[in-house]
C-alpha cells in the first residue's frame, strides 16, 4: 500500500490547515491508520489514530480537542483537521497504516505500523 500525503503548508497561529491521506489501494474494515510528526532534533511522536472499520479515533494530549481525524471510505482517504494551531506543532508530518487491527496500548508506537506516507510539512508561525 502506498500512501500519498498533502495539506502541509505555513499558517500563523491560531490558524487551521487539513491534511490529506490516500492510499493506493482500497482499505478494508481491519485497518489501522494514524499521523505522525516529527519536528527537527525530535522523535517521531503519534497525533492521532483511527480503526478504519469501527471509525474509533485515538490523539495525543497535545492535540485533544485541537484536531480532528476522520476518514472517507469512498475516496480511500484519512483526514486531519489541525485548528488553533500552534508553533510547537510545527513539524513533518506523516500518515501510516497497518493492515491489521492495533491494540490500544500500541496505537501511539511507530512500530506497530507498515506502511508509512512521504510526509507533509507544516510551519506555524507566530
Amino acid at each position: 500500500v502506498q500512501l500519498q500525503a498533502s495539506g502541509g503548508g505555513l499558517v500563523q497561529v491560531g490558524g487551521s490547515l487539513r491534511l490529506s491521506c490516500t492510499a493506493s489501494e482500497r482499505t478494508s474494515r481491519s485497518y489501522t491508520l494514524g499521523w505522525f510528526r516529527q519536528a527537527p532534533g525530535k522523535e517521531r511522536e503519534f497525533v492521532a489514530g483511527l480503526r478504519w472499520g469501527e471509525g474509533t479515533t485515538f490523539y495525543a494530549d497535545s492535540v485533544k480537542g485541537r484536531f480532528i481525524i476522520s476518514r472517507d471510505s469512498a475516496r480511500n482517504t484519512m483526514y486531519l483537521q489541525m485548528n488553533s494551531l500552534m508553533p510547537e506543532d510545527t513539524a513533518l508530518y506523516y500518515c501510516t497504516a497497518k493492515a491489521r487491527h492495533v491494540i490500544n496500548s500500541q496505537i501511539r508506537n511507530p512500530e506497530s505500523y507498515h506502511y508509512w506516507g512521504q510526509g507533509t510539512q507544516v510551519t506555524v508561525s507566530s
